[in-house]
């Protein structure tokens, strides 16, 4: 059952608007089952020959496995930013009711989105 193993994915923006658009089309179209999106954040980064800090949000995206590249591509697809950040992280531990949620919650498999 690795595939359906779950993933949570941090993908940060311009603002929670931007994030809550993206988080309601990833689970309306069945590929996470949930997305938290937390405004109020500062990003301190590297960026064109210049270090910045700024403002943004942040939302944690609760997928599985074999829906990590779809929520990929659909994240690229939507995000303003030209180089979105997308870190998928592996869920070690977790309560067995909520992982199971996630798991039944998440319709879609691998093959639903072309790479």
């Amino acid at each position: 059952m690795t595939e359906r193993e779950v993933r949570a994915v941090f993908v940060s923006g311009p603002d929670s608007e931007t994030l809550e658009s993206i988080g309601r089309a990833l689970v309306d179209e069945g590929f996470a089952a949930c997305v938290s999106v937390i405004p109020g954040i500062t990003s301190v980064y590297h960026w064109e020959g210049e270090t910045r800090a700024d403002p943004e949000a942040l939302a944690i995206i609760k997928t599985t496995e074999d829906c990590v590249h779809a929520v990929r591509l659909r994240v690229a697809e939507m995000h303003p930013y030209d180089v979105p950040e997308f870190i998928a992280v592996e869920v070690a531990e977790g309560s067995p009711a909520y992982l199971q949620w996630v798991r039944e919650s998440v319709t879609k498999g691998h093959g639903d989105v072309e790479a």
